[in-house]
């Protein structure tokens, strides 16, 4: 019997061949450029494939009859088409991709500490792609990126160096997390000084949760958390090399390979920034932009491992030249011999800084890993005649074991982070601050029903100086309707504060620094309630994103100007306040068009106690009363270019008091305008991409209408009796927008 069946087999064996022998081709472009690794598989089956470097891709062995092939691509509007499948080889030709601007097919990681889909995250976040960044404006690093984002904005702590951060809602930089791949190595000194270092060229997408998440994240993350994902080594060009310069005399640049190496995928990359051109078209005696020489190297290894578990180690050294003052002390590089000279006045800040970190996988049935990280950072600078001299090292670890339960998927994490600081100020007497700060945290995600998601979460850290600090939260998501989600978050933030990395007002400018007590930590608490919907309008789609938002303080150390020549610092008797709106809604249509339009309405107050127990409201200062944002992009087929429009926003904002001098040099009675005028920044740019010389070429106008700060941001750069800068009356603290107008610029990018 066994004979005859197999008899039979070898006689239907051939017409098994001949059924099993149709094979699918295509090709998978985004504007005539290959899109590498997008997954083409026919639905229902497991009959697919990965693209290769040129974008095609070869499906073999499948059965006759008809199919759904879907193709789909991280950045990219998933494609499907019906094909009928016959004996021998089908070709689909190529296939246009359409990026995905609304970010719904995206994979974060950022709101849980793990992987997730952007629309499945019980947590609200907002994502920002690599492509999209390219495509809609000229980035050359972290800060500048930022601005993309609705609510989020660049702030300018002093208006000779131009040192910059992040701000949340409203919130000064310091409050804000940032991460890369998830790791938390950004200390308070790097915070301000090392950002600038984080090139685009590296970042595969930006992350960035708003309202505190100091349960996942410690210390800084009060405001929210901004989360640099970097490339993936396996999926980059293997030589690429990009170049922009502008009519400031600044030039960009970055060259990168991707080398395969044994069983390591390896990216490889040089970047850096140049920029010496003095302009002072305030006539305040000083540039009004920034000079710099930047170099950044760095390197990303990821192993091919089986089960697909991860071990990735990423590697950079950044190193900036950056210095700003009157034209004898920047011109010709003069500074370089008379850094801190008591005559002409100058601030040059020397940044070293070199970060090591990584993921690896324990175990994918058990999903266990651990992140492992350490950073450097070393400051030499002179603001004036006065130096400071810093040096920060962080080391920090996350056990991390993700179990799942039933409806329950639990996170359960055990934190190290070992960090020194020394410095030459009276921050640390006689030695450096070293502190261990072990944490434990949980997490719980919920599957309470289909359309509901509630996330609980609890951290405590050990503190040398503060004891134990608990840092619970709640997420609560419910889906009203298949295209409707809500989101309800209630948490609270805790940061230890150092003034003399976050704010060196103490050493730019004459202002003493009084400290009138103790610092203690700062505590906050927060709700936030978002509503998101996706809408359809013909062929096109969009959604309309709502958030409102409420922090409670305590404790914030909020520094005072009021009195002249001196910055006061204590914490807040009262309490302080942050409430608003952001409002903003994307679409992208069939034709190419889409667009973004975004707006942010605020109210920061501080409440601070007088006599008998009554309150003084005030606003706080440097936040905005309403920020808005707008992103057109249009793309011409025909022509292969790509024009997109951008614009910020800013409202009114509350600024320090501060007293210009007369002809004597004396201040006068009258303060200079405690509140800000409304202004924006506009911006244009043209791509035009040569898919088959793999050559994007792009250029624009930053600032297109030449909006300037009407005032100086410096004070007391003119008093007659001093060299300017030196005046017991100089001060920085006057910056609220930018100085240097309109800019044009020119650049391209190669890869192949």
């Amino acid at each position: 019997m066994l004979a005859r069946y197999t008899f039979l087999l070898l006689l239907l064996f051939p017409f098994v061949l001949s059924a099993q022998n149709a094979r699918l081709h295509g090709i998978v472009l985004h504007e005539g450029i290959p899109v590498p690794y997008a997954h083409a598989q026919i639905k229902g089956t497991a009959w697919g494939a990965i693209t290769t470097e040129d974008g095609s891709f070869l499906i073999e062995n499948m059965a006759k009859g008809q199919y759904e092939i879907n193709i789909s691509a991280l950045g990219y509007r998933p494609f499907s088409r019906q094909v009928e499948l016959l004996e021998g080889l089908m070709e689909l030709g190529n296939i246009e991709l359409q990026e995905d601007i609304l970010g719904l097919q995206e994979v974060v990681i950022t709101g849980a500490m793990k992987e997730t889909f952007v629309k499945e995250s019980p947590v609200k976040i907002d994502v920002i792609t690599h492509q999209y960044l390219m495509r809609n404006s000229a980035p050359t690093n972290l800060t500048e990126s930022i601005k993309m984002i609705n609510g989020v904005q660049e702030t300018v702590a002093c208006g000779v160096c131009f040192t910059n951060s992040f701000s949340i809602n409203g919130l000064p930089g310091a409050y804000t997390a940032v991460l890369i791949d998830g790791t938390p190595l950004y200390g308070n000194l790097s915070a301000v000084y090392g950002l600038n270092g984080i090139p685009t060229t590296f970042i595969e997408r930006i992350e960035v949760i708003k309202g505190p998440n100091s349960t996942l994240y410690g210390s800084e993350a009060v405001a929210g958390v901004i989360n640099v994902i970097t490339k993936d080594p396996g999926r980059q060009p293997k030589f690429g090399f990009s170049t922009m310069a502008s009519t400031h005399g600044e030039s960009f640049g970055t060259l990168s390979f991707a080398p395969k190496v044994g069983k390591w995928n390896t990216y490889w990359g040089l970047d850096w920034g140049y920029s010496n051109s003095f302009d002072d078209s305030n006539g305040d005696g000083f540039s009004d932009r920034i000079h710099l020489d930047r170099y950044t190297l760095f390197s990303k290894w990821s192993m091919d491992r089986p089960e697909h578990r991860r071990f990735n180690v990423f590697a950079k050294w950044y190193n900036e030249d950056r210095r700003n003052g009157v034209e004898a002390f920047v011109k010709n590089r003069a500074y370089r011999n008379i850094r801190g000279s008591d005559t002409y006045y100058g601030e040059s800040i020397y940044t070293q800084r070199a970060e090591l970190f990584g993921t690896y996988d324990l175990a994918t049935k058990t999903r266990m890993w651990i992140d492992f990280a350490f950073n450097t950072h070393d400051q030499n600078s002179y603001y004036g005649a006065a130096l400071y001299k810093a040096e920060q090292q962080i080391g920090f670890s996350n056990f991390i074991w993700n179990p799942k339960a039933g409806k329950h998927d639990l996170l359960l994490g055990l934190t190290n982070r070992l960090q020194r600081y020394d410095d030459n100020t009276v921050a640390t007497p006689g030695r450096a601050d070293v502190q261990y700060i072990p944490g434990v945290f949980v997490q719980d995600e919920w599957t309470v029903a289909s359309k509901l998601t509630l996330l609980l979460g609890s951290r405590l850290d050990q503190y040398k100086n503060n004891g134990p600090i608990f840092s619970p939260r709640l997420n609560l998501k419910y889906k009203s309707g298949d295209w409707t989600t809500w989101r309800f978050n209630a948490g609270t933030g805790f940061r230890l504060v150092n003034l003399f990395t976050e704010d060196h007002a103490f050493v730019t400018g004459q202002r003493e620094v009084v400290i009138e007590e103790e610092l203690e930590p700062e505590r906050s608490y927060n709700l936030s309630l978002n509503y998101n919907h996706i809408f359809t309008m013909g062929e096109s789609q969009g959604v309309l994103d709502i958030d409102a938002f409420f922090t409670h303080f305590m404790n914030k150390i909020i520094p005072n100007y009021a009195t002249p020549g001196k910055i006061i610092y204590a914490n807040t008797d009262g309490y302080a306040q942050t409430r608003g709106v952001n409002v903003s809604i994307q679409q992208q249509f069939r034709f190419p068009l889409s667009y973004t339009i975004g707006a942010s309405f605020l109210t920061s107050i501080q409440h601070d106690q007088v006599e008998n127990g009554q309150y003084a409201t005030q606003p706080i200062p440097f936040a905005p009363k309403w920020t808005g944002l707008t992103v057109l992009n249009y793309r011409f087929k025909k022509l292969g270019l790509t024009m997109a429009y951008t614009a910020n926003w800013t409202g009114s904002m509350a600024l320090p008091e501060v007293f210009d001098l007369d002809a004597t040099g004396k201040p006068l009675e009258t303060p200079r305008p405690t509140s800000s005028p409304v202004f924006s920044i506009h911006n244009l740019q043209l791509t035009k991409n040569l898919p088959k010389a793999k050559l994007e070429i792009f250029g624009g106008v930053q600032n297109l209408f030449d909006y300037r700060q009407v005032y100086s941001p410096l004070v007391g750069f003119n008093d007659p009796q001093t060299q300017p800068g030196f005046s017991p009356f100089f001060d920085t603290a006057y910056a609220f927008s930018p100085i240097h107008g309109r800019e044009l610029y020119l650049g391209l990018r190669w890869s192949r």
